[in-house]
């Protein structure tokens, strides 16, 4: 599939640039959940085989573009509950951001907590950039796991997996893919775990997502929010030992319907390769940050390509930024405006009248300044 028959497979509206919040799905999701969904509604005989096999389905799809085996995939109803899993499962001290999303610093405190087998090591002054430097200067023998997003939600900075890796040795390395997976050709085989949900750049839709673990970390961290689903035969008689693999990680089945949109959203990925979508994303990202320096608005998120995937963050004078948002919203333009910055996102379906609003809405706020 060539990039210009990706980009045709999306309907969302100009002036959207918030796709690192949550992505409008793309319509080879919406056909695959119609097309689940009258199979359960008619139950036609030999129809509901379709629905079950969507589970292996995804599995293959996602490791396909993100190097795993397929039983070492998972599906998983959203990021923050993989990563649950993971915590819940942990023993010894994870290092992490407190920065990081509210998902992973959550899933570890809860999981100390609960089970007092795990301990978070706060990372100190990375302001939204885990970087190979940080980690090397605060490691401690002590620490037996390192947690860290592939792409930080505030500042946008895509972190160096496998400078990570070199420097952290054979601590478990824990990745929160959800700010990149889909766009990004990242090394993912240098992570023990991958969890990414599917709403944000799979454009899959909300209710999807996936855990992949490596065979490491499936012997190192225990399944305990497992149930039948995730035993080695869920309709025996009697409670047995976890499944092999990542399937151990189910509490029971899962939605077809979710699974079979994230399983179509990743094989239409897979079909036009990831490398595709990352150049046609950095484009519109390089035009973005032209546009905010054009208009002097402060960049505060990485220009290098190598450091960025889809997001643009701008931080104006603080008395500006009510004036920035107020603008943005009389042109019809969707970012995210948080206390002191705004973070624009931006897509392959990102098209040129989009880019036109927001070059007229930052005209409207120079001229308001």
């Amino acid at each position: 599939m060539m990039i210009d028959d990706y980009r045709a497979r999306f309907d969302d509206e100009p002036g959207y640039l918030d796709f690192a919040r949550v992505a409008p799905i793309g319509r080879t999701a919406v056909e695959e959940q119609t097309a689940l969904t009258a199979t359960l509604a008619t139950a036609r005989f030999g129809s509901l085989p379709v629905l079950m096999a969507q589970h292996e389905r995804v599995r293959e799809a996602v490791a396909g573009i993100g190097g795993f085996r397929p039983d070492q995939v998972v599906f998983q109803p959203s990021t923050t509950q993989g990563l649950m899993h993971v915590a819940l499962g942990l023993s010894g001290v994870v290092a992490l951001s407190p920065q990081e999303f509210p998902s992973m610093p959550y899933a570890v405190e809860r999981a100390a907590a609960a089970r007092g087998v795990l301990r978070p090591a706060w990372l100190d002054n990375v302001d939204g950039r885990v970087t190979p430097g940080t980690l090397r200067d605060q490691l401690t023998d002590d620490i037996t796991a390192v947690a860290v997003s592939l792409v930080d939600y505030r500042s946008g900075y895509l972190v160096d997996l496998e400078g990570i890796r070199q420097v952290i040795g054979d601590r478990l390395l824990i990745v929160d893919a959800v700010q990149g997976f889909g766009i990004v050709d990242a090394p993912y085989e240098v992570a023990d775990v991958v969890c990414s949900g599917g709403q944000k750049w799979m454009r899959a839709g909300m209710g999807t997502g996936f855990l992949a673990l490596g065979d490491r970390a499936r012997e190192l961290i225990t399944p305990v929010f497992s149930n039948y689903a995730g035993s080695v035969d869920p309709y025996a008689p009697e409670v047995l030992e976890p499944a092999p693999g990542a399937a151990a990680y189910q509490g029971s089945h899962a939605d077809p319907f979710a699974v079979g949109r994230l399983a179509a959203a990743v094989e239409e990925i897979a079909a036009v390769g990831i490398p595709a979508i990352n150049a046609a994303i950095a484009e519109r990202i390089s035009r973005i940050i032209d546009l905010a320096d054009e208009y002097a608005l402060p960049v505060v998120s990485p220009r290098a390509e190598s450091e960025r995937a889809g997001i643009v963050v701008v931080e104006p004078e603080p008395a500006q930024l009510t004036v920035l948002a107020a603008s943005l919203h009389n042109h019809g333009i969707t970012a995210t405006v948080r206390p002191t910055t705004v973070r624009f996102s931006a897509h392959v379906s990102t098209d040129e009248e989009s880019l036109g609003m927001l070059k007229a809405a930052l005209l409207s706020f120079a001229t308001s300044i």
